[in-house]
């Protein structure tokens, strides 16, 4: 009876599981696959523009349907789902998951503030980065990546590439999907007319497309899913029917003899054709890169079982269609809509511009999360964040790039008014992504999944000769459209590497820089100063050591805070930091100095969190801290790992029920906590203003008499205010710096800096708290 039982619990459990892999499925339908499943309405129209003609023999059509099919299984079905899926970074994925993984386990990490503390996070070792497992060859190629700074600054620009391209992608991909959507004007006006409403069609949409941004996708997200399976059926059943009716014989074109025969009767016109074939895998990038939002398994069978199959029919009814019609009447002639019965054209339409807003709006919504994670790994300037939902991770909007893209669609909708230019340049970017995915998936071979050098080589030749085939088909309509992406991609990545470069030069200073713990320890615990009530969070980068900037606001104002708390909010290779394991915590100097450390560790997708939030957690992380007696003096050397030891892995008050409580009351209402395990330490109420502080301690472990003084003291501060101090750094090129570097410092860094979001954006304290001191950096 209980194995029956039991039987029956694992049963449900199984069934539930599945039901929640299979919603994951059908949502990622929506969210993941909206731009691959409208790339049908561009395929053959780009791929038949200019380089090839569609003959009697259908040998032209057979061939590009053949190429269509086979690039379709070996790149986002045999590649992406079955190898590249696999490359995620505890459940994330993208090119930056990619480069996060490798700055893991070959200790290339860009961001300059690491720490062997972080290696110790549980995301860290969760994919086994300190395994020594390694061949022989990978352990070469480790030690030459971590000695070698050219190879370093070479994967990062690798990396910034691919994130560039990403955001070119951002740009086309609206452009040509609802412009291709609203193409079919043309089958149902005259063709003096249909030219003057194209074009401002395409424009009023993608305007209401980015209007509608700072809404966010969760209260329209619902219909995403239904509005693709709609159009994948749509497209599946038109191609069935063109199929039955037109041409029943068309799967024989499935046969790689028929690429053999197109290349071989078109030559130089078919490869060129290619760059209008490679558009049907547009979108593939998003299996991976939307990865963290699904699971594996739910977008491997959205795409094995419904959008792979839909794709195939639809291509193979279109070419049906067209083998049987070789005179078709306009200048339209080979294009989508041209196979869809008439009376269903304008049903049609409309879902098919509903699908293209839906797979724009999936593009639109993955450039800005790759930009917020190059933001948090020190390689895009502070951008202003706005979350969307408060109950779905990873809906964002972001102001400024929101615009940028706007103005940069509507550029290229309104300079190229054709699907054929469109195709040229959305093409490049995408098989651009997907080289660098594939480069950067040779390395995760080798280096992180341990296999053989053999497999990786075989990788990156098999997948990186297709993918080089159709790279250069799309670089040679360079000036038919494929400058725009580069162009677009080289700005964005000047303006990363800019921004990556200047920040390096400004920690390295803060480095060189900063204050000696003996001329501290010389200044008594008063540091010499008036030391008033409040606390005083001075915002630094610097993981260990004391900042310049202390020293200034010492020997310049007259008074300073009794409990002082030096904070670096910092970004670590992983995508999220367990909130237990968020702060690390340590004094600086002797006790009664009443000096703290403390560094707060996010993911690169992690949310930070509200000011009132933040402080609470950071006041209760320090007080807890003192409470457990881990916290040790840090500082008292120059010597920073040592320093690292003594510091003390602290969760939020949230992550700790037994621990510290913090409680802000009213004076004339507040009433002790009585229970046989808290205890409560309260701050004296004459006179002090009406709202207290209490602390809610456990009664054990007992605290010795030092702790609960500091605790006292501590909770005292917290009762009279927080002020934040923040450096507000002006960086220069030292004399007699060469002129690039006068020039990337002293213009390209300092126009970034004074147009980006300052620090007080990425910490969201409120300004009313906030002091901004000014410091000379020469770098």
């Amino acid at each position: 009876m209980m194995d029956l039982e039991g039987g029956v619990h694992a049963n449900h459990a199984k069934k539930e599981s599945w039901r929640a892999v299979l919603t994951l499925a059908y949502q990622s339908l929506g969210v993941v696959y909206g731009d691959l499943s409208t790339s049908p309405l561009y395929v053959y129209k780009s791929t038949f523009a200019e380089d090839i003609q569609h003959s009697e023999t259908n040998e032209e059509i057979y061939g590009v349907l053949s190429f269509v099919f086979w690039t379709l299984t070996l790149v986002p079905l045999l590649k992406y789902v079955f190898i590249v899926l696999k490359a995620d970074d505890n459940g994330e994925g993208g090119t930056f998951a990619l480069y996060s993984l490798l700055c893991r386990h070959a200790r290339v990490n860009s961001l300059p503030n690491c720490q062997s503390a972080d290696e110790e996070l549980s995301e860290y070792k969760k994919d086994g980065a300190g395994s020594t497992e390694t061949p022989n060859f990978g352990s070469r190629l480790k030690s030459a990546l971590e000695k070698h700074r050219v190879l370093q600054r070479f994967l990062l620009v690798l990396a910034l590439i691919g994130t560039c391209m990403v955001i070119g992608d951002g740009v086309l991909t609206p452009a040509i999907s609802v412009f291709s959507a609203v193409s079919g004007l043309e089958l149902s006006m005259e063709k003096e007319h249909h030219k003057y409403v194209e074009v401002p069609a395409a424009c009023i949409i993608l305007i209401g497309l980015f209007a509608l941004q700072h809404y966010g996708t969760h209260r329209v997200g619902f219909l995403f899913a239904p509005v693709v399976v709609t159009w994948l059926f749509c497209i599946s059943a038109i191609g069935l029917y063109n199929i039955f009716h037109w041409n029943p014989h068309v799967y024989r074109a499935l046969s790689p003899y028929y690429m053999y025969t197109f290349l071989k009767k078109t030559q130089r016109g078919g490869w060129m054709s290619l760059g209008g074939i490679l558009l049907c895998i547009t979108g593939s990038e998003a299996m991976f890169a939307d990865l963290g939002h699904f699971s594996q398994l739910s977008i491997k069978i959205a795409f094995t079982s419904v959008v792979y199959p839909s794709l195939i029919l639809a291509y193979m009814g279109q070419a049906a269609y067209l083998s049987q019609h070789h005179l078709i009447g306009s200048d339209y002639r080979i294009g989508f809509y041209v196979s869809v019965p008439e009376k269903l054209r304008w049903p049609v339409l409309v879902i098919a511009i509903l699908a293209a807003v839906v797979g724009s709006q999936a593009i639109i919504t993955g450039t800005f999360s790759i930009i917020k994670q190059c933001s948090a790994l020190g390689c895009f300037p502070r951008v202003k964040i706005v979350h969307t939902s408060s109950k779905i991770h990873g809906q964002i909007y972001i102001p400024e790039i929101n615009w940028i893209l706007m103005l940069l669609c509507l550029a290229v909708t309104i300079g190229f008014r054709d699907t054929n230019r469109l195709g040229n340049a959305s093409g490049l970017a995408v098989i651009t992504v997907m080289l660098v995915t594939t480069c950067l998936m040779s390395l995760v071979i080798v280096l992180c999944w341990h296999q053989s050098v053999f497999f990786a080589i075989g990788f990156i030749f098999f997948f990186g000769t297709i993918e080089a085939l159709y790279f250069s088909a799309s670089l040679i309509k360079f000036l038919e459209g494929a400058w725009v992406p580069i162009a677009l991609a080289f700005i964005f990545l000047i303006v990363m590497y800019v921004w990556h470069y200047g920040t390096l030069k400004k920690y390295e200073f803060d480095v060189q820089n900063k204050i000696s713990i003996n001329w501290l320890l010389s200044l008594g615990p008063s540091l010499g100063i008036v030391r008033v009530r409040g606390i005083g969070i001075i915002h630094t980068e610097l993981v260990s050591g004391i900042p310049a900037i202390f020293s200034h606001f010492v020997t310049n104002l007259p008074a300073f805070h009794q409990v002082l708390v030096f904070l670096c909010i910092k970004s670590v290779p992983v995508p999220h930091v367990r909130p237990e394991e968020r702060f690390l915590v340590g004094h600086i100097g002797p006790r009664e100095f009443r000096l703290y450390r403390c560094i707060v560790r996010y993911g690169y997708r992690d949310v930070h969190k509200d000011d009132l939030d933040f402080e609470k957690d950071l006041v209760c992380s320090v007080a807890e801290s003192i409470r457990s007696g881990k916290v040790g003096i840090n500082g008292l050397d120059d010597n920073s790992e040592k320093d690292e030891e003594k510091m003390t892995v602290v969760g939020s008050s949230s992550t700790h029920p037994e621990g510290i409580k913090m409680c802000d009351d009213d004076a004339d209402n507040a009433q002790v906590a009585g229970t046989s395990e808290l205890k409560e330490i309260r701050s004296p109420t004459v006179g002090r203003p009406r709202k207290r502080v209490r602390f809610i301690v456990p009664e054990s472990p007992k605290i010795d008499r030092g702790a609960r003084e500091e605790l006292q003291e501590l909770m005292e501060a917290r009762e009279a205010g927080i002020a934040y101090i923040l450096g507000h750094s002006y960086v220069k090129a030292k004399p007699g710096s060469s002129m690039v570097k006068k020039l990337v410092i002293n213009y390209g860094y300092d126009f970034l800096r004074r147009n980006s979001r300052g620090p007080s954006y990425a910490l969201c304290v409120p300004h009313a708290s906030t002091l901004e001191v000014g410091m000379n950096y020469l770098v």
